[in-house]
């Protein structure tokens, strides 16, 4: 069986710089994944609300049992929700990190790699449609919409169609074949393999990704307190541009002129941080 790499927490050291943590202050870890920000805070004496959609991730994280972290399966959506649960009623910092965890992409069983065969899924938490129920099922003019908006991918019509055509003979199935058909529809590419904006496009469909997004950050300007941080990790313009647009009109003190970008040491050490830009605000004083 192959193995699964561990997560490499993105910008470690500066987010939680930014977060700022105090000792015996509650922060929330939204997007818990495999723990590596989450000890951080922990080592610098906060409590953390770890919360994950995905069960795999939560059953992990409860393995390790910190002291000092509560972990609760639920999307960042729901965050107002699970503080509630929580008995808090407001929280000195939030960390958000947007990327995909290792952990799905390492696992041909996920669904979200197209260089590893596997079931075409790419569900974070497990409920509602698949990838491959939307691969098979949607229109031709929905599929575009998607490849577009989503992955701003410039051949989407013709890599739409490519699908369509190709599940007319038969359905469907892998990552791989998947992956095969957009290589025939666009050919080779320089920059990134051909499949990488369409599988990017269908990953954040089925999570409804930017949708959650929002309403998380909704959610995290009310529940901070005074002189609370958010920092958010994003991964794509996508995600950048709705958070800085957010931050403008939120309310909030924003403390990052420009997003923090890793370093090259951390890129070399960890490509997939490659893309990574952090963003932080914080709230004003009462």
């Amino acid at each position: 069986m192959e193995t699964v790499a561990q997560h490499i927490p993105v910008l470690y050291q500066e987010a939680l710089d930014f977060l700022r943590v105090e000792p015996g202050k509650v922060y929330v870890d939204a997007t818990l994944g495999g723990a590596g920000h989450a000890r951080g805070i922990l080592e610098r004496g906060g409590l953390v609300l770890g919360l994950d959609q995905d069960p795999e991730a939560v059953s992990r994280a409860r393995a390790l049992d910190l002291p000092g972290l509560r972990v609760y399966r639920a999307n960042f959506r729901h965050l107002k929700a699970v503080l509630h649960q929580a008995g808090v009623e407001e929280v000195a910092g939030i960390l958000a990190d947007l990327g995909v965890s290792s952990f799905h992409l390492d696992d041909p069983r996920r669904g979200f790699s197209y260089q590893k065969e596997g079931p075409l899924d790419m569900r974070m938490g497990k409920e509602g449609p698949t990838a491959e129920e939307v691969v098979n099922t949607l229109p031709l003019e929905e599929l575009y919409r998607i490849l577009r908006d989503l992955g701003e991918e410039k051949q989407a019509w013709r890599v739409a169609k490519a699908i369509v055509e190709a599940r007319r003979k038969k359905p469907i199935q892998t990552t791989t074949e998947l992956a095969e058909i957009i290589r025939q529809a666009v050919g080779f590419r320089k920059a990134g393999h051909p499949a990488r904006k369409t599988f990017q496009a269908l990953r954040m469909y089925v999570n409804d990704e930017l949708g959650a997004l929002e309403e998380f950050l909704a959610q995290a300007t009310e529940v901070l307190a005074p002189e609370g941080r958010l920092v958010v990790i994003t991964f794509h313009s996508l995600e950048d541009r709705l958070v800085k647009r957010f931050l403008k009109t939120s309310g909030l003190k924003v403390i990052t002129k420009k997003p923090v970008l890793p370093s090259p040491e951390e890129v070399a050490r960890n490509p997939r941080a490659r893309s990574a830009k952090l963003r932080a605000a914080e709230k004003e004083a009462a």
